[in-house]
């Protein structure tokens, strides 16, 4: 069965929606409120990053269990249903009086968006035709736009209502999740046409590879991770900026990090998926040996670049990760959109438990190092269009040399 090559827009826009609003719930308003949880609840710097690692841990931890299950048997009631919970879980952090009652709000509101990842990832997959990292792209566009959201509704609304304003974000939890309901059945037609394909598709899945490239998320996103969470805390505690501006400073890092992942995805269908990995994390760790240095006007510019080039691999390496792993789709999404958001909250509990033992400042000063170690790491992948060629069958598997850059 032929598949269709035209990027269908449609689905793509309002998959990238609903995941707008489930990660402006999780990963753009969590980091956001640590420091008012912080304030909030007498935390110390370990207890915000263990929050943080909560979020992250289990908006993670399902992906991939998620992935193999609607491999074999798709879940479209998983889309409304999980972004419903995200929310609730989110609102319920603003009414708790216990540090235990917040953790177990961040953890339903963290497992719930865990479910969500792999099925609104395969809603891009199956609507990209032959553009699949601008159709990754555009999904993740929408993600990266909630999370650069997040530290904006803290100085824009949340300082003034406190923690019980959250609850004015039913509103979009329940808009988005009606959104995903309507999708439903064009969601079911289109993942059965894909299973009837997969059954006669070439191709293997690379185990190795898939390995290495979970190294370089890792390294990625611990790198990301750290600027996001210790940012607002080194320019509050060093610096000695107001909580508003500096999550100001983190939106405008997000915010060119989603835009980020846009180009980036248009880009890596034209140079390679492979080529961009290398070149973004080479070009980011000069932009982080700076930053702690800079100031006012010129701080800005390089959160700008540093989001830009640190984000735009995000699309590419899912849609590699589809490439390792051709006949499970939907494991690879988990694993590669799940991996990423977990090794970011692994990042964030080492290093709120470095910045209390050490200090805040030689820990970000210290984060440089992480995309230099990813870039080589990526040098050991397969050449991406190696595996499209393997993927399409049109010329035998070429050898290990041509697997090089």
């Amino acid at each position: 069965m032929q598949r269709d090559p035209r990027l269908q827009l449609g689905p793509v826009l309002g998959v990238s929606g609903a995941h707008l609003v489930n990660d402006l719930l999780t990963l753009g308003l969590v980091p956001a409120l640590l420091p008012m949880f912080k304030a909030t609840h007498g935390l110390s710097y370990a207890q915000t990053g263990l929050i943080l690692f909560c979020c992250y841990l289990t908006t993670s931890v399902l992906q991939p269990v998620f992935g193999i299950l609607t491999d074999y048997r798709s879940q479209p009631c998983l889309l409304p249903v999980s972004v419903l919970l995200t929310g609730i879980g989110l609102v319920a952090t603003g009414f708790v009086t216990s540090f235990a009652g917040l953790l177990a709000g961040v953890c339903v509101s963290g497992l719930a968006s865990g479910a969500f990842h792999p099925e609104a990832a395969r809603c891009a997959y199956l609507a990209a035709g032959d553009a699949r990292a601008t159709s990754q792209a555009i999904f993740q566009f929408g993600g990266n736009i909630g999370q650069a959201l997040g530290p904006l509704m803290v100085p824009l609304f949340l300082i003034s209502t406190g923690l019980r304003g959250l609850a004015w974000f039913i509103v979009p939890t329940i808009l988005a999740s009606a959104l995903c309901t309507n999708m439903i059945p064009w969601y079911q037609r289109h993942v059965r046409a894909e299973h009837a394909r997969r059954a006669v598709l070439p191709g293997e899945n690379n185990a190795p590879g898939m390995a290495i490239l979970m190294s370089v998320t890792m390294l990625r996103s611990w790198t990301s991770v750290g600027v996001v969470v210790f940012l607002p805390f080194f320019y509050i505690n060093v610096l000695h900026l107001p909580l508003g501006q500096s999550l100001l400073y983190s939106f405008c890092f997000v915010c060119a990090g989603a835009t980020g992942t846009l180009v980036g995805g248009l880009v890596s269908d034209r140079v390679g998926y492979k080529r961009l990995l290398i070149g973004s994390l080479a070009a980011a760790a000069p932009f982080l040996w700076f930053l702690p240095q800079a100031r006012g006007a010129l701080a800005v510019m390089i959160l700008v670049l540093l989001g830009l080039i640190l984000y735009a691999p995000f699309s590419a390496s899912v849609v590699f990760s589809q490439l390792l792993l051709p006949r499970r789709i939907g494991l690879a999404s988990g694993l590669n959109i799940g991996f990423a958001i977990g090794a970011g909250g692994l990042a964030a509990a080492l290093l709120g438990a470095a910045a209390d033992r050490f200090g805040i400042e030689p820990v970000f000063h210290a984060m440089f190092v992480m995309p230099i170690l990813g870039a080589l790491v990526a040098t050991l992948l397969p050449s991406d269009q190696a595996l499209r060629r393997r993927r399409t069958g049109r010329i035998p598997a070429p050898d290990a040399a041509a697997d090089n850059l």
